[in-house]
This record gives structure tokens, C-alpha cells and sequence, in this order.
């Protein structure tokens, strides 16, 4: 397979920019002519071998950030769209879109805002909903789908929130459980708290200034919410300075927005980011080492793992996934080149469909996407009882896995020959932008592809893919 040339200019301009250098001496610094940097930054040229170099010795540039998930993502959601039938007869070439999302990735956001606008008038119009007739119904994206994009394009990981957590886990540390050293700190805040048999996790009483935790919950989830808790109060000029940095389109993306990131704080002060990436190093990524050693859940442990993407301090980039009994994707972060579909769910060659049929063990996959990219992939069942037998289980399952070139860092690699070509499945995003032409499970036809019907003839699918 050809390797990729590597282009960044977006992320060229933005160094240069950033340390305030004009393009003469920042090309002096990179030693190559003033006009080979103008060519890169255009992206009328890939970034040279010794540039990249010159970027790591004199600045110290962490170069994977060249390579910046952005552009893969913003290619992959743009893909996505313009396998819409309304697109049929005009959608551009694979090269065109690198070029968009690489050249201008705000036009290219631009697009993706109007065609989801367009996506939620149509459904709005199919379900006859009468929310379009009224004062409010500008069309704008969901509170849900923004605050998602929103995670998704910092990379799941901000930086400020991420720090204050760490520090915040440092001063507390003295000796105590994580559960002990919260509740403490919530004393000397003069804050109570009190476990009630009941099926709200968390409630605070302003009036009495008391925290209600439910006593069914594990003592993971406790925790969390006791942290949680501390980012609303203790952070809460940080959550809503990052917030303004935002700006949301709305007041309900906000308020969403902001338990994300009370979320965020809470899962980072539960597994801080150099002792949990030291110790992810040490066990070589053994999920449930980690959950011990942490007092965490295999899917805070999983999650946190995707989030570990500090320049300079960057673990194993990982891509992480939950998805529910119906195959709909809960929860979708990627570090790595596989991007998930944003419309319908996930491939149904994937382990992480198969882990719901065999609960409490892990599940290994070896898989390979259309563009040949292959990965380790691990899927778990994960089920989150209600604390009573009348009370309803919820059930998802977990993906995490990370490519290939990674795989001896991780513990679940050490007997799968990933050496070997044939070991590897194929795999894809979404029926609806795959090109494998012979996939035994495929639900509907590429909508980038014309088809042929034949009569007379019947194999693996009802049609066949030109």
C-alpha cells in the first residue's frame, strides 16, 4: 500500500502564526526557500521529510499533531453527507474532499452545518412535524448533535479542564480513597453528603447545601458523581469560561455542553493524566488491572484511554465506542483514523455487536478498513444493574481498540499474529458509504455507487455494485 503523503498546510500556517514568524524567517529556521514554504502552507506540496524534522529539533514540535484528526474527520462527516440521494449527480471526488477539508476546513464546517439543517428540515417535513410552522422553529442543529461536534473536533480533550483536574487530584491526595479525599474536601466546603436508597444518582439540596447520593449505585459511579459535583462548584468559572470560548448556538447546547465538561473533570481527577498514562504504560493497557488500580469502571478506564491526547505527553491513540442493544452508537470518540458514521450505527462485522452475547469477557478482533488501515480491536459487554429486581438493567457494549503499529503496547496482542494479512476482517463505517462490493452483511447499497440488477442472476446480495 502507497504511503500517504502528508499534507498540513492549515497546521503549518497556524505554527508560523502562533510564534508570531513571518514566512521568510520561519522558512529560514526550517531551511528550505521562502517559496517551498508558501507551496506547503497551500498544500501545493506534501511537508518534506527534513521539514518535519526541522519542526520536532527546533521548536520542538510533537509532529504527530501534523497529522490532525480534524481533516480525517471532517472527510469521513463529509462523505457521509454527500452520500445523500440529493447529492447523486454532483458529489466530488475522494481528492477534492481531502483538498476542502485540508485547504478550508471552515467552508468545509459550513457544509456539513447546512447539509444537517437540511437532513433535520426533511425528517421535520417527512414526520409532518408542526414545529416548523411555529415562531421557534429556526432550523439549527440539535443541543445534542452540537455539543457532540463539539467534543469531537477538540479531540476529546481539553487541555484547561484536563490540567485543574490533575491538580486538583494532586492537593487531595493524602492517603485517602478517591471517595474519602471527595467527600472530605465537601465537608471543608460545607457541603454534606448522604447516601439514600433511591434511583437518582445525584441531587443537591441548595436550601441545606446537602449532596443525596444513591447508595445503589457502585462505589465508581459514586465517586463520580462526587467529583462531578466539585466541577459544578469548585470549576465552575473554568467550565463556563470554556463554555464562552464555545459559543453555542443555544442555551440548551450550553447547559449540556457544561455537563460534559463537569463529565470531563470528574473522569480526569478520577484517573489523572500522567500517573493513569504511566500506569496504562506500565500493565501494557490491561483494562481491568487499570480498574483496580484506579477504583474505576472498565468503561471510565476504556473512555479515559481515548482521551489521551496531551501534546507533548501523548499515549496510545485510541478510539472508543458504546453502543446499545439496538446497534445505536451512545457514545463516539476517535484518535485515531477510523471515524464513526454520524447517521445509524456501526458495522455489523464489528466485535463490539458480538460482546452482548458473551457478557463479562473481552472480545479481541483483528480488522481492516476499506482504506486498509488495520486495527486491534477489543468489545465488552457493560451492564449497569438498577439496584433493585423490579429496577431495569441497561445494557451497552464497548469498543476501544487502536492500529495495529501500536499493538505490542497492549496487553491483548501478545498470542494474535498481526503479521498475518489474513487474520484481519474486513470491516467499515456504514453501509451507506462502504465500498466492499461483496460484504455477506451489508443492510443497504453505497449511495455513492450505481447498481445493477439482474434477473437472471442472484449471489450474496440482490444487486451488484459498479
Amino acid at each position: 500500500m502507497a504511503v500517504q503523503k502528508l499534507y498540513a498546510g492549515v497546521k503549518l500556517r497556524e505554527i508560523r502564526t502562533g510564534l508570531g514568524l513571518t514566512q521568510k524567517s520561519f522558512a529560514e529556521k526550517l531551511g528550505v526557500s521562502l517559496p517551498y514554504l508558501n507551496q506547503m502552507e497551500n498544500n501545493h506540496r506534501p511537508v518534506s521529510a527534513g521539514v518535519v524534522l526541522a519542526l520536532a529539533q527546533e521548536f520542538g514540535l510533537d509532529v504527530t499533531e501534523l497529522r490532525a484528526g480534524d481533516a480525517e474527520r471532517m472527510v469521513i462527516d463529509m462523505r457521509e453527507a454527500l452520500a445523500d440521494p440529493v447529492f447523486a449527480e454532483t458529489a466530488p471526488p475522494l481528492g477534492d474532499l481531502r483538498l476542502a477539508a485540508s485547504n478550508a476546513p471552515a467552508l468545509a464546517r459550513a457544509f456539513l452545518g447546512l447539509h444537517r439543517a437540511y437532513r433535520q428540515t426533511h425528517e421535520r417535513l417527512a414526520s409532518l412535524d408542526e414545529a416548523l410552522g411555529r415562531e421557534d422553529s429556526a432550523v439549527r442543529p440539535s443541543p445534542w448533535e452540537e455539543v457532540r461536534d463539539f467534543f469531537h473536533y477538540c479531540d476529546n480533550y481539553i487541555d484547561p479542564v484536563d490540567r485543574a483536574a490533575e491538580r486538583f487530584a494532586q492537593v487531595g491526595s493524602r492517603g485517602e480513597s478517591g471517595k474519602d479525599m471527595a467527600v472530605s474536601y465537601m465537608s471543608e466546603s460545607g457541603i454534606s453528603v448522604v447516601f439514600k436508597e433511591d434511583t437518582i444518582l445525584r441531587s443537591f439540596d441548595t436550601s441545606t447545601s446537602t449532596l443525596s447520593l444513591s447508595s445503589r449505585a457502585s462505589a465508581a459511579s459514586q465517586r463520580f458523581q462526587l467529583l462531578h459535583h466539585i466541577a459544578l462548584t469548585a470549576q465552575n468559572d473554568l467550565l463556563e469560561a470554556t463554555l464562552d470560548l464555545a459559543r453555542f448556538h443555544s442555551d440548551e447546547a450550553r447547559a449540556i455542553a457544561k455537563i460534559g465538561l463537569a463529565n470531563y473533570f470528574a473522569g480526569a481527577a478520577l484517573l489523572p493524566y500522567r500517573a493513569f498514562l504511566q500506569a496504562a504504560r506500565d500493565v501494557r493497557h490491561d483494562l481491568e488491572r487499570l480498574a483496580d488500580m484506579f477504583g474505576a469502571s472498565i468503561e471510565q478506564i476504556a473512555h479515559r484511554l481515548s482521551t489521551l491526547q496531551r501534546p507533548g505527553a501523548k499515549g496510545v491513540p485510541f478510539f472508543f465506542v458504546r453502543v446499545d442493544q439496538a446497534g445505536t452508537i451512545t457514545k463516539r470518540h476517535s484518535a485515531t483514523r477510523l471515524q464513526f458514521a454520524r447517521f445509524g450505527g456501526a458495522c455489523p462485522l464489528w466485535n463490539v455487536h458480538q460482546a452482548f452475547e458473551t457478557p463479562g469477557r473481552f472480545l479481541r478482533q483483528l480488522a481492516e478498513t476499506p482504506d486498509g488501515v488495520r486495527y486491534l480491536c477489543l468489545a465488552r459487554d457493560v451492564s449497569k444493574p438498577g439496584g433493585s429486581f423490579r429496577a431495569p438493567v441497561r445494557r451497552y457494549a464497548i469498543g476501544l481498540g487502536c492500529e495495529v503499529a501500536h499493538a505490542d503496547q497492549l496487553a491483548y496482542a501478545d498470542d494474535l499474529d498481526v503479521s498475518n494479512r489474513a487474520a484481519f476482517e474486513p470491516i467499515g463505517i456504514s453501509c451507506r458509504i462502504c465500498e466492499r462490493r461483496d460484504c455477506h452483511q451489508r443492510s443497504v447499497p453505497p449511495l455513492e455507487r450505481h447498481l445493477t440488477v439482474d434477473h437472471n442472476r442472484r449471489g450474496v446480495l440482490p444487486y451488484s455494485i459498479d
